[in-house]
């Protein structure tokens, strides 16, 4: 079973959650680089992952739809993508968006930022990879931010669930 460390605010708002995969660090890079991958486990569990377009390089971008089972929920996303830096580092800034590509606000009453700056980082430990995610605001205010601190503990449980579906996801890859 995979090594889990929840989520901290020790680095200045930070949300941050390792994992370490039982998987190679190229796999676990190109599972996080390529739409046939990624359509098999991003998003909320319960949901399926539409690949719109990603384009996979520095200023492009990944845009999907995430489905929910009854298709009442559906939820379109949007990365552009910062830093690529194969197969160590990936940085991309992660909004909610509309069907066109467009960053809308997201779809719920609380005042959450726009736009999260994500930086993932690949590190082999051997036959292991150490999965480690750096979540935080940008161009947002005040309130924005503090209420994505106060999300932490909703963000572990979503992360949670979304690296329980890689982790499940690359055991099939590799057998």
């Amino acid at each position: 079973m995979a090594e889990k460390k929840l989520a901290n605010a020790t680095e200045a708002r930070h949300f941050i959650v390792e994992r370490t995969l039982d998987a190679p660090r190229e796999l676990v890079f190109q599972a996080f680089s390529q739409a046939t991958h990624l359509a098999h486990w991003w998003g909320p569990v319960g949901f399926k992952v539409v690949v719109k377009k990603l384009e996979f390089r520095p200023g492009g971008i990944f845009h999907y739809c995430m489905q929910s089972p009854d298709r009442k929920n559906d939820m379109w996303g949007k990365f552009v993508y910062d830093e690529i830096s194969a197969p160590e580092k990936i940085s991309f800034i992660n909004s909610f968006a509309d069907e066109d590509g467009n960053i809308i606000p997201p779809p719920f009453d609380s005042p959450w930022p726009k736009e999260i700056y994500n930086e993932c980082t690949f590190t082999a430990k051997g036959n292991t990879t150490l999965l480690t995610l750096h979540a935080y605001p940008v161009r947002a205010n005040e309130e924005e931010c503090n209420t994505f601190l106060q999300g932490f503990p909703s963000m572990e449980e979503g992360y949670g669930g979304t690296f329980d579906a890689l982790e499940t996801y690359l055991t099939k890859v590799i057998a």
